[in-house]
């Protein structure tokens, strides 16, 4: 993909010891690959190995309720809500739930359009120029239209197969449920690209995407929604992806039904290009073993907020980039995703031992290592996210298939805590 833009690694006063060679590995080479059976927490041991000065690319309970007393119940079932709500707030999908329940006080939107065949337009069937036509709505959508009578050629209720003659009038009369009945708020919105199709956003840290349990205000979609009031009738507000809450980071968003629908295939197809940094606990040695890490991704047996390697789970592949050393125990890594799982960045780099800083579900004691400063032990300990951040992303635009590539430089706060490590 071409590019006018550069990623701010690290900021000018981080030591330049510690330099990054582009990866010699394709992402499609199955190589150096970390595969998985089912588990729950299989780690491998670190390498101690000291590399330095350069950058390595690459890599049962009802019983227990019954006995419970009923304050204890209330309390676990409390903490137990909490708990799903902050899984629903940050989970990290490619696609959303198609089946999850809306409002039933949801707002209502007028459709009007109307429009005369033209010469070059005629010979066409309808459903394909309704389609170019009235591109802010789904092809499905508008054959549904078509069968109800909301979509009419001359008046009269045609199949989709028709074919449209000069001067046949076309005249789309509808009512479409606004998604949801989320609030638009003004909230400072980060904007990085923009055009009349497409929104690439920089989110910070601590912004939930879209409103759930928990968090129904605040959130990225209520920023949406004031800013661009149009977009209420898309599914939220034309979101393509998401990012845990506690990840900063750029998100694609589509202006338009017709631009949300193109991007979102362009991930199923994995033609969308996204790559983080992070911090993690491993030396670069370590890590240029599992340059790729393919294992399916699943719900957490138990822990059911969790995800976690398993062989019943779907399809997982994310590819180690770079790795630029930070000290003898700590690296930089540029990871691209291949697909896009919950979690995904923090259960696979967890499940090959080498944890994200600041990851207090998939870290654990495995952050800390030894030869570390106490500056460099209460930084990592007090760092209160995890350490990761989605700074680049390409795709292909929805209306001029041009290449675009959009980075966010790394945060001041995973910058400072580089710049402690490296120290």
């Amino acid at each position: 993909m071409s590019s006018n833009m550069s990623s701010k690694t690290l900021s000018s006063n981080m030591s330049s010891e510690a330099s990054s060679i582009p990866s010699e590995n394709s992402p499609n080479l199955s190589n150096n690959q970390a595969g998985v059976v089912d588990n729950t927490a299989q780690n491998e041991p670190d390498s101690q190995s000291t590399l330095a000065n350069h950058t390595i690319e690459g890599k049962a309970m009802e019983d227990k309720a019954n006995s419970m007393p009923s304050s204890a119940i209330e309390n676990s079932e409390s903490s137990q809500l909490s708990s799903m709500a902050d899984y629903e707030a940050e989970s990290e999908l490619e696609d959303f739930d198609e089946d999850e329940e809306e409002s039933s006080d949801n707002q209502i939107l007028e459709v009007h359009a109307e429009h005369i065949v033209t010469k070059d337009e005629a010979g066409q069937r309808i459903d394909k120029l309704a389609a170019e036509l009235f591109a802010d709505h789904s092809r499905a959508q508008l054959q549904e239209w078509m069968k109800s009578g909301n979509l009419t050629i001359n008046g009269s209720v045609e199949k989709p197969k028709y074919r449209v003659k000069a001067d046949d009038s076309l005249l789309l009369q509808a009512k479409l449920e606004q998604h949801g009945n989320d609030q638009p708020e003004d909230i400072a919105l980060d904007i990085v690209y923009e055009d009349d199709s497409v929104l690439v956003v920089n989110k910070p840290v601590g912004m939930v995407v879209h409103p759930g349990a928990g968090n129904w205000t605040g959130t990225l979609v209520n920023g949406l929604l004031f800013h661009y009031p149009n977009q209420a009738h898309l599914p939220r507000a034309g979101l393509v992806h998401r990012i845990d809450k506690n990840t900063s980071g750029l998100l694609v968003i589509g202006k338009t039904k017709a631009a949300q629908l193109e991007l979102q295939e362009q991930l199923k197809d994995k033609s969308v290009y996204r790559h983080y940094q992070c911090i993690v606990a491993g030396d670069a040695a370590s890590l240029a073993r599992q340059r790729t890490i393919d294992a399916p991704i699943g719900r957490h047996r138990t822990q059911r907020t969790k995800m976690t390697v398993t062989s019943m789970g779907k399809p997982a592949v994310t590819h180690i980039m770079t790795i630029t050393p930070l000290n003898e125990n700590y690296s930089l890594l540029d990871v691209q995703l291949e697909t896009g799982r919950t979690h995904q960045i923090r259960v696979h780099l967890s499940h090959i031992g080498h944890p994200i800083i600041g990851d207090d579900v998939y870290g654990n004691r495995q952050q800390l290592r030894a030869g570390l400063t106490q500056e460099q032990r209460d930084a990592i300990q007090n760092f209160p996210r995890q350490a990761l951040h989605a700074y680049q992303l390409g795709f292909i635009h929805p209306e001029t298939g041009e290449d675009i590539e959009v980075t966010a430089p790394l945060p001041d706060d995973i910058v400072a805590l580089a710049e402690i490590l490296s120290e």
